[in-house]
């Protein structure tokens, strides 16, 4: 069965390899579990283990009630939500826009008001909503475009960490830090936030502030880890230094700032704005893969690609002609143009040979 950390006893057994970031586990299946178990599973922040429901010495385990409050929401993640993935994002939405206008007006932050409404959209986007999170953009209007760019980016975030091994507690820290990442635009005039064409190079320089209004926002929240504030800070800098707002480079750029960095480009370059057409999603990828080296963590990107080029053998698609059709086979090498077959015809098509064609949807 499975547990919180915060409830497990000396004696427990484990039945399922804890494992880290690595190919060796933390701690093994069949471990009995002593206090110094307990301690190392913490100190590398694992959240949830599988445990046999009797002890090593045969007597009953009857687990106690979770302790942390994540470790609580972990418990209740089984739980059948009310509505389908795309109504509870929509409703996300809806709150983050008043939350966005009381900041306008002076208010602070709510975290408390924040995660009740964010953790259980977060788990629901890790655990089930699968290429659903890579389909945001559909539901994104210009007009309220920097509601939806906020709760995607922390929904995209917090997929995107968990794929590449993040645990419960830091992929939801990297979501949190994903929506709060542009907060700090409330204090960036109006005029400039909802202008209809490209912005000048003065106003450009006034955007270039929000990080920091955003960071100075959730500064002193206690329940916001520091890896994720400082993730706030730096999710528009970039690894050869040409960011904002402190110009750092490589290893003073956070890891967490880097997956929030590559999710707001991915969906602001999927999504309608005042100012610019959306692109496939599929163009977009094609377009990161080639122009962005040296400027983003290539394990995020890699993370990225692998998650929304993961089509098996059947799997439907449209190309950017609007014809239907199926994947056959997926090089490695060229992810974003398999090896499809025409719906209509049967015609076999190798999309790497064909430079003017790009897959337009995936269709499950």
């Amino acid at each position: 069965m499975r547990v919180a950390t915060s409830q497990l006893e000396p004696g427990c057994l484990l039945t399922k390899d804890v494992m880290g970031r690595t190919n060796r586990p933390i701690v093994p299946k069949n471990t009995t579990i002593q206090p110094v178990h307990i301690d190392v599973l913490k100190k590398f922040k694992i959240d949830i283990v599988e445990v046999s429901n009797r002890r090593s010495d045969g007597s009953l385990f009857i687990a106690s009630k979770p302790t942390d409050q994540e470790d609580l929401h972990k418990e209740m993640r089984s739980e059948e939500p009310d509505l389908p993935f795309f109504e509870s994002y929509l409703a996300a939405v809806q709150e983050y826009k008043k939350w966005f206008i009381s900041w306008q007006g002076g208010s602070p932050l709510n975290i408390s008001e924040i995660r009740k409404v964010m953790v259980p959209l977060l788990e629901r986007a890790v655990d089930s909503a699968g290429r659903e999170v890579f389909s945001l953009h559909h539901y994104t209007s210009s007009k309220d475009y920097i509601y939806h760019h906020s709760v995607a980016m922390g929904l995209l975030s917090s997929y995107v960490a968990s794929k590449m091994g993040y645990n419960y507690g830091e992929w939801i820290q990297v979501g949190l830090a994903g929506l709060l990442a542009d907060s700090g635009m409330a204090k960036v005039s109006e005029r400039i936030t909802w202008k209809e064409a490209p912005l000048t190079e003065r106003e450009y320089e006034m955007v270039k502030n929000h990080p920091t209004y955003s960071y100075r926002n959730v500064e002193k929240i206690s329940t916001l880890s520091n890896h994720a504030k400082v993730a706030i800070l730096q999710h528009h800098e970039r690894l050869d230094g040409t960011g904002y707002p402190l110009g750092v480079s490589q290893n003073k750029i956070h890891p967490f700032s880097q997956i929030i960095a590559v999710c707001d480009m991915y969906h602001a370059m999927t999504s309608e704005r005042m100012y610019r057409r959306k692109q496939s999603p599929y163009k977009v990828l094609e377009e990161i893969l080639q122009e962005q080296f040296g400027r983003y963590d290539h394990k995020v990107i890699s993370a990225l690609v692998k998650e929304m080029t993961n089509y098996s053998t059947g799997t439907q698609i449209r190309l950017s002609d609007h014809r239907e059709a199926e994947v056959i086979f997926v090089e490695k090498t060229n992810p974003t143009r398999p090896l499809v077959r025409i719906i209509e015809d049967g015609q076999i098509l190798p999309l790497k040979e064909q430079l003017d064609l790009h897959i337009e949807e995936v269709y499950e």
